[in-house]
């Protein structure tokens, strides 16, 4: 039995572009993986606390005592678990909502998801061979001339390298926000890219 941990990070919930897109996907790897189980983590609902001073101070005392156990790090063990990973998030600000950075920050711990070998050298402790950010852009930062400007994913590309999990895959609607473009046609196409990515993630 397959575990997915689907990540939410849609800020503008039912209304998000983003979102539509991820449920066409998680619905069709469901249909797909009939017995497979999807988990979400809704960072809008769930709210995790952002490492203020005090936070990250109990965190240290945690870690420093070896009690990796405890609920602080329930995140951090629940994403190194996880069979496969799915994060929907929209593109903001070149990168992606604070929420989402809170939750990476809050699940990034030494022994859990990552840690480093006798020579000091990060290896990844996370389960997971497959991780995969949904996203919409309202512009398009595909283009030779664009690319460099996108921080979203390829920051979550580096921490797949961190966690140790091989493939990360992106599936991106763009140009959302270009009057010129048409929107319906733009998504309906990111949707059958949905379909197909479903079968095979």
């Amino acid at each position: 039995m397959e575990q997915l941990l689907f990540i939410n990070a849609c800020v503008r919930g039912e209304r998000s572009r983003t979102l539509k897109l991820a449920r066409r996907f998680l619905e069709n790897w469901q249909r797909n993986h009939s017995d497979g189980v999807i988990t979400q983590v809704d960072l809008c609902k769930d709210r995790p606390v952002p490492q203020y001073p005090e936070v990250l101070a109990q965190r240290d005392e945690l870690w420093n005592a070896g009690k990796l156990d405890d609920p602080m790090f329930d995140l951090a063990r629940q994403f190194a678990a996880a069979d496969r990973i799915v994060v929907a998030a929209p593109f903001w600000d070149l990168s992606f909502p604070a929420i989402l950075k809170i939750y990476l920050e809050r699940i990034s711990v030494t022994n859990i998801t990552f840690g480093y070998d006798e020579q000091g050298n990060n290896v990844g402790l996370c389960k997971a061979d497959k991780l995969l950010l949904i996203t919409t852009r309202g512009g398009n930062f595909s283009l030779p001339e664009t690319t460099w400007m996108e921080m979203g994913a390829r920051q979550l590309e580096a921490l797949c390298a961190m966690y140790g999990i091989p493939s990360f895959q992106c599936l991106a609607a763009e140009g959302l926000d270009d009057i010129r473009n048409d929107k319906k046609a733009i998504l309906a196409e990111a949707m059958g890219r949905a379909d197909a990515m479903a079968e095979v993630f």
